[in-house]
């Protein structure tokens, strides 16, 4: 069981993935295929992982991650581990409504015949004594990236996702991680669905975890597809109203979300009160750094709706398609905004 609880104020933490170095993967991509094979790959993928551990820690971040570093994409890499999933049987889909790509084939009963980040997880914690935080995809969000031959049904194939994932979660508890996080982009476009069986099948995920839970709901990678859909939704963008009510009636213990530079307006925070926040105040579809008082005037504005003790700094999003200057750059802005806050907090109790 893990012990190392978050103590500080403000504790400053990613959403998810971090560039990968250029002798792993091609730089600035997403899907970038990997440089090295075999064990290579193996011992390639651990070393960039500890690279990024150090990263994080010399920008000063508090709950640290694997950056996302031994795997190619934040949902595909796991399906690849699933008995069930045919990738050489391809469909082209649509996915979250927004952009067209080539996905694998469900063609059969979906199982998970061993563990798929336990052993990665397991050397990030033995290289630090910090808080850590594990990723992994959302049921919903998974679906999302599959064409379907075998169930024929969303919600059905959503719920044998969510016991995979929940037997994935309790080894990674078990390997010490302290915070498991289910990105579910996809709660912010299939409203419905969330709020009939989504956030139950994410429920079910988190069944029986006694580490805490997060879900990571934000508005995508700073890709074309994107930014394109983006500049559709108008001056406010109201997605996060449909799941939240449901969200904070939840057993999931923070909800990770998008604030900085998006058009969501901050009051919807409210809707989610006692829960603790993972605020974005870094944007993740630009290559301009932030300044570190603009990162604290997006946490000021959460602090009117959140509680200051459930207020943790993040990222938008992932930042795997920047540069790895550009995401350096921006950690410590993110760390440095935190600090300007936790002193006027410091001084204002």
């Amino acid at each position: 069981m893990t012990t190392n609880t978050v103590k500080r104020l403000l504790p400053t933490s990613t959403a998810g993935s971090l560039p990968k170095p250029s002798w792993l993967a091609e730089p600035e991509a997403l899907w970038s295929p990997w440089k090295l094979q075999g064990k290579e790959l193996i011992d390639g993928k651990h070393d960039a992982l500890r690279l990024s551990l150090h990263e994080q820690q010399q920008a000063g971040i508090d709950i640290v991650s694997d950056g996302e570093q031994t795997r190619q994409h934040f949902v595909t890499t796991f399906i690849e581990h699933l008995t069930g999933v045919d990738f050489e049987k391809r469909k082209t889909i649509k996915i979250r409504d927004r952009y067209e790509a080539s996905v694998p084939t469900v063609v059969g009963a979906v199982s998970r015949p061993k563990s798929v980040f336990v052993e990665d997880a397991k050397i990030l914690r033995k290289q630090t004594n910090q808080p850590i935080k594990w990723a992994l995809p959302g049921p919903m969000t998974m679906i999302d990236t599959l064409y379907d031959a075998h169930y024929q049904s969303r919600e059905k194939l959503a719920w044998e996702f969510a016991k995979i994932l929940n037997q994935e979660a309790k080894e990674l508890e078990a390997a010490g991680v302290d915070i498991i996080q289910f990105d579910e982009p996809a709660f912010n476009v299939f409203f419905d669905e969330v709020n009939e069986w989504g956030i139950a099948c994410l429920e079910r995920a988190i069944e029986g975890l006694k580490c805490e839970t997060a879900v990571h709901i934000c508005y995508g990678y700073g890709i074309k597809a994107n930014t394109d859909w983006k500049k559709t939704l108008g001056t406010e963008w109201r997605q996060y109203e449909q799941a939240f009510p449901k969200l904070q009636q939840s057993n999931i213990d923070i909800i990770s979300l998008e604030c900085h530079n998006s058009h969501v307006p901050i009051e919807l925070l409210e809707l989610i009160r006692g829960k603790k926040v993972m605020v974005g105040a870094i944007d993740v579809a630009t290559n301009n750094i932030e300044t570190p008082e603009e990162v604290a005037d997006t946490l000021r504005e959460a602090l009117k709706y959140v509680d200051a003790d459930k207020l943790y700094p993040c990222t938008n999003c992932g930042m795997a398609p920047l540069s790895r200057d550009v995401a350096r750059g921006k950690l410590q802005a993110l760390t440095a905004g935190a600090d300007i806050v936790r002193k006027e907090l410091t001084l204002t109790n």
